[in-house]
């Protein structure tokens, strides 16, 4: 075990394995943040039942949330990065499916999962907002805008920041799956690790450190946005 922590230390793999970390954390903000967009708008449009753009974003919601998200990330990756091969040798550029495209469709993949589920934390949250508000709004003839605004998306926030800290560690984990894309983030970095040196234990273990860290910190930034916005609900 000393000898496995060695290696660890002397031979560079605490600088990969935070590297790894790094590139985990990067693709998470980023696929999260394209989640949030995709949960506000299908949830906004779910909420104001817009036909038939609603029976889309059911049929989107379905299938994403039926199917497991390592399948999603294969179906993406192998789909597409033929194509994207050829299309970039023909430009120059043949190495990008081995470099910047990991990232991409891991962004993408974990994004739209992200988004399905967003999708309907938005639309809940929307739905718990009581109607006398609005109503009430209107009657004092308010502009819709500024009832969105100022009414409808503070109190949506404030509902919806418990379900969103959920989807974001659940984010956060899910992009231990992108590993199998070749995209060298902390789960990857781990398995590379317990391959060379032959300590698989110890590299698993200080992955799953890493990881509990991560959602350690994220969950007490959410904890301090939820007692922020309850604070401002109640000026």
């Amino acid at each position: 075990m000393d000898f496995g922590l060695m290696q660890v230390w002397q031979n560079g793999w605490v600088t990969a394995i935070l590297q790894g970390a790094a590139i985990t954390i990067a693709v998470g903000i980023v696929s999260m943040m394209a989640g949030i967009g995709i949960g506000v708008v299908c949830g906004v449009v779910k909420w104001a039942r817009i036909f038939p753009l609603t029976l889309v974003i059911d049929v989107y919601t379905s299938i994403v949330r039926g199917v497991p998200e390592l399948l999603i990330i294969y179906l993406l990756f192998f789909s597409s990065v033929e194509f994207v091969t050829k299309v970039a040798s023909a430009f120059g550029y043949a190495g990008l499916a081995d470099s910047g495209y990991a990232f991409i469709i891991a962004v993408v993949a974990i994004g739209t999962i992200s988004g399905a589920y967003s999708t309907e934390v938005i639309r809940g949250a929307l739905a718990s907002i009581p109607s006398g508000h609005i109503e009430a709004a209107r009657a004092l003839g308010i502009p819709g805008r500024r009832i969105f605004r100022r009414i409808i998306v503070p109190q949506m926030l404030r509902i919806a920041i418990p379900g969103m800290n959920n989807i974001w560690q659940t984010t956060i984990k899910d992009t231990a799956l992108v590993s199998v894309v070749g995209l060298q983030e902390l789960m990857r970095i781990a398995f590379i690790g317990a391959g060379t040196t032959r300590h698989p234990l110890i590299f698993f273990l200080i992955a799953a450190v890493v990881y509990l860290l991560i959602t350690v910190v994220s969950q007490t930034g959410f904890n301090s946005a939820e007692r922020f916005l309850q604070l401002r609900s109640r000026k």
